[in-house]
């Protein structure tokens, strides 16, 4: 056969989904007819499969078998701390590498007549097909299969590896040059997991269904679970607020220097700390920014935490076995496990094919495909198994911790109030539906649900504590360990064999928790977005995408991981405002939160918990332009939730100090008599503040010119103050707290207090590690390569460097912190001194009235103002 063939070749870019890759592109310019369109099948096949997994192939006449990919420095099966001997393949060796590629495609794509024909077999129409294709045999025992099990471990013990070439066809030397030593073991580690998960007797996937049974290994399967349907937190949650006040008291009393017994129980204020979203870069940020508060007091002294991503991660591990609370040993586990990326073959293998890792890894798997038969498995799972072996299993391995695989065992932490409570979150993406039913007629329901359907859809938040998986939308949830049930009506439903199922493992959690990759087609673009609109000529194309901005933000080209609804069936049982999509669909998708609020605040001001302040810790990527406390106004508003400080955030342009005069006088304009009596009193206000904080030798001018430039940019550390005052729309959001407003934290109608922390560079910070000329590395979040979202790989150097520019920023703020604190504890204090005070001439009443001395009352009332 003669042929002519044109090559083309790119490299994309790497993602958690889709690693980098050397991407080579083949056009068949002439071939015999019927031998193109056989070989045109088969490529789309290969693309299929290349798509499905990070591999080579081996090529040969009669089969196709998937091949590891060679891991490359910034790959995404890549180890930077495992390096080939040798060094890097000099340039001939790779092009060399290239030529090889491209001629086993070749010969795979447009086989010789001969290995057409051995490899398609005529099927039962007449027509070619490959004899690889399942046979009626076959695809009736996948009819009376048992399930996602026997599809899963069909689809996996189907995969053929091959450790070399033929010999005759490639020399070892070649063979050295495309594959990384360690591609040598991974069919050996593949069919030691096979045989482990084949369900034989004997096999760990046996011992792990035989186990799931077990009440006296999982206690919570001998419980019935339904769903609780209240606005109020659980009693669990109500038990814990009483016992960690009690907890708090001391430590707040060494926190502010004042006597233990001045502190009076309801004068604690409920502290809440909350994580960003950023990957490993949230995880070892976080990790240093609660290792300063800690050593400061501030943790001690706090009542929740909360998370998003990478924090979530955080919390796992301070919360487990590994950390105990501890945020040294925290860092610790984090330089011992992270310098290996996750999906590194050899680690990743080592840990599913080694007791006892193994067992702990792949019992949620498990459990879930074997025990319910509408459970899929897909990316979210597999990631989040990788995040497990890396971030639960401690250096060495042998000492993992079963109970560090369930959320609810965290309670142990917790149970006495010796710890904040953490708080784990995700979203559900409600996407509203057309109806199918085609009307076009106006007026028609279809028509309204076509203009439903053009609305954006919306993010249901989801959260998971260590007593209650819970939906503030729903105004349901259920037990923690009941999670991985399917419920219907409110009730869980046992499986066919009677069988209630293990709570769903930390490794699928942790992998939901950080499933950015699930975002829409909408993210995406916005990642993107800022090259194209760079490349020139490249507006009109701008301008087509992002116009349909919308039906992008509908799409989520990666499925997120899929989890029972407890809410399933229950239309009658919820508020009018649940979506009617939540009550017929036995299952929900939920995916990384960063997806509507990289910060978790939502659940803070859930009522009941009454959060007073809130530290926020905001270590990601888009910090500025992704204003997420002001996405949070609007929740608040839309919730009625009083207190919020209105305008906090990154201010915008127009925001500025000046442009607030500029509406003042616009609106003086125009408005009547009664409006420019308010206008002028709120210049006067205006001014009087401007007059309190201006710095001597100053002008109005000079300081109007200073607010501006304060305005757009925040430092390490921004106060803000909400009012439970009712606030006209037209007001100007209020500023900053400083030194000189600090006094708006005691006022009586003072809300919520929000402390900010950005993660910035700081030259302050005590950075190690040094660059190639001998100088202090500069750890910039903006700038620095390894603290990219999608890096899973940091040296030890480099998680000191992080976790010391975190501390750093923490000491910037330390004092304002502690003066916010002292403000709303005071603020309660005082407000506790009236009420006593009140009951206590009440109570006076009382007894004169008995005594028949009311005469005396207004004569005691006078006596109580002279004490005042």
């Amino acid at each position: 056969m003669k042929m002519k063939l044109k090559l083309s070749a790119s490299v994309s870019e790497a993602t958690p989904a889709n690693p980098r890759q050397l991407r080579l592109t083949f056009h068949a310019v002439s071939c015999r007819r019927s031998v193109g369109h056989l070989a045109h099948a088969q490529q789309q096949q290969l693309r299929a499969r290349l798509r499905g997994g990070a591999c080579f192939l081996h090529l040969s006449p009669s089969r196709i078998a998937f091949l590891p990919r060679q891991a490359s420095r910034h790959g995404f099966f890549s180890s930077r701390q495992e390096k080939e001997p040798g060094g890097s393949k000099s340039p001939a060796s790779k092009t060399i590498s290239v030529i090889v590629i491209a001629a086993l495609l070749t010969y795979s794509l447009y086989p010789t007549d001969g290995n057409v024909q051995s490899n398609l077999k005529p099927t039962a129409d007449g027509r070619l097909g490959s004899s690889s294709s399942p046979s009626p045999a076959d695809a009736a025992s996948e009819e009376t299969g048992q399930g996602p099990w026997s599809s899963f471990t069909s689809s996996f013990e189907g995969i053929s590896f091959t450790s070399q070439l033929d010999a005759a066809r490639l020399s070892d030397r070649v063979v050295d040059m495309l594959l990384p030593e360690w591609s040598k073991s991974i069919p050996a580690y593949v069919r030691k997991l096979q045989r482990e998960l084949n369900m034989a007797p004997g096999s760990l996937a046996q011992e792990i269904w035989q186990e799931a049974s077990d009440p006296s290994i999982h206690p919570e399967v001998q419980y019935a679970a339904k769903v609780r349907v209240s606005e109020h937190l659980c009693d669990d949650e109500k038990t814990f607020l009483e016992r960690r006040r009690k907890v708090i008291a001391p430590a707040l009393a060494r926190y502010l220097g004042v006597q233990e017994d001045n502190i009076h129980p309801d004068d604690v204020p409920v502290i809440a700390m909350c994580g960003s979203g950023g990957g490993l870069r949230a995880l070892v940020a976080g990790t240093g920014s609660l290792m300063a508060s800690t050593e400061d007091g501030l943790l001690d002294c706090a009542t929740y935490t909360s998370g998003v991503s990478g924090s979530c991660w955080l919390q796992s591990i301070v919360y487990s076995s590994i950390a105990k609370g501890d945020l040294q040993r925290a860092a610790d586990h984090l330089k011992a496990r992270l310098g290996i990326h996750i999906a590194y073959p050899p680690a990743a293998f080592s840990s599913l094919i080694s007791a006892p890792t193994n067992k702990y890894l792949l019992s949620g798997m498990v459990e879930k495909l074997k025990g319910d038969p509408g459970a899929n498995f897909g990316l979210v799972d597999v990631y989040g198994v990788l995040l497990a072996s890396r971030l639960l299993v401690p250096k060495g391995e042998l000492g993992v911790n079963e109970k560090d695989f369930k959320l609810s065992n965290q309670q142990e932490y917790v149970r006495y109030g010796q710890n904040p409570l953490p708080i784990y979150t995700a979203v559900r993406h409600e996407i509203p539906e057309v109806d199918p039913s085609g009307s076009k007629a106006p007026g028609t329901a279809s028509e309204e649900a076509k203009e439903t359907a053009k609305k954006e859809g919306w993010f249901q938040w989801f959260e998971v504590t260590p007593y209650e998986f819970f939906c503030e939308e729903f105004t349901a949830g259920i037990p923690t360990w009941a999670m991985g049930r399917k419920f219907k009506n409110g009730l869980d439903q046992p499986t066919d064999e009677g069988l209630r199922l293990p709570e769903v493992r930390m490794p699928f959690l942790l992998g939901i928790w950080g499933s950015a990759f699930c975002a829409t087609l909408s993210h995406y673009y916005r990642e993107v977005r800022p090259l194209i609109q760079s490349l020139s000529g490249f507006q009109a194309v701008d301008d087509l995408i992002w116009g349909r901005n919308k039906d992008l933000s509908k799409v989520h080209p990666i499925d997120p991981a899929s989890i029972p609804n407890f809410a399933y069936g229950m239309k009658d049982g919820l508020p009018q405002t649940v979506p009617p999509s939540i009550y017929g669909s036995e299952y929900i998708q939920l995916m990384d939160a960063g997806m509507s609020n990289n910060l978790p605040i939502y659940p803070l001001l859930r009522p009941g918990r009454d959060v007073e302040i809130i530290v926020a810790f905001d270590a990601s990527a888009d910090i500025k332009t992704d204003n997420w406390l002001s996405v949070v106004e609007g929740y608040a508003r839309q919730r009625g939730i009083k207190g919020w400080p209105i305008g906090a955030g990154w201010p915008k342009e127009s925001e500025s100090p000046s442009s607030v005069v500029d509406e003042l006088d616009e609106a003086a304009s125009v408005s009547s008599a009664d409006a420019e009596k308010k206008l002028s009193e709120a210049k006067a206000d205006q001014a009087t503040r401007c007059e309190e904080g201006r710095a001597p030798g100053t002008n109005k001018a000079e300081e109007l010119k200073q607010a501006e430039k304060t305005a757009r940019e925040l430092g390490y550390c921004t106060v803000w103050v909400g009012t439970t005052q009712e606030r006209e729309s037209s007001d100007p959001p209020p500023p900053p707290i400083d030194d000189v407003s600090s006094w708006k934290l005691t006022e009586p109608d003072a809300g919520i207090a929000l402390v900010y922390l950005p993660f910035l560079a700081n030259p302050k910070a005590l950075v190690t590690s040094v660059d190639s000329a001998g100088n202090h590395a500069v750890v910039d979040p903006a700038v620095s390569e390894y603290l990219s979202t999608w890096n899973f790989v940091y040296t030890p150097e480099q998680i000191d460097d992080v976790v010391a520019l975190a501390r750093a920023n923490y000491d910037e703020g330390r004092e304002q912190i502690r003066a916010t604190v002292r403000g709303v504890y005071e603020r309660k204090k005082k407000k506790r001194l009236e009420r006593e005070r009140a009951m206590a001439k009440q109570e006076r009443y009382r007894r004169l009235i008995r005594l028949g001395m009311g005469h005396k009352l207004g004569h005691d009332d006078d006596d109580d103002d002279d004490d005042a």
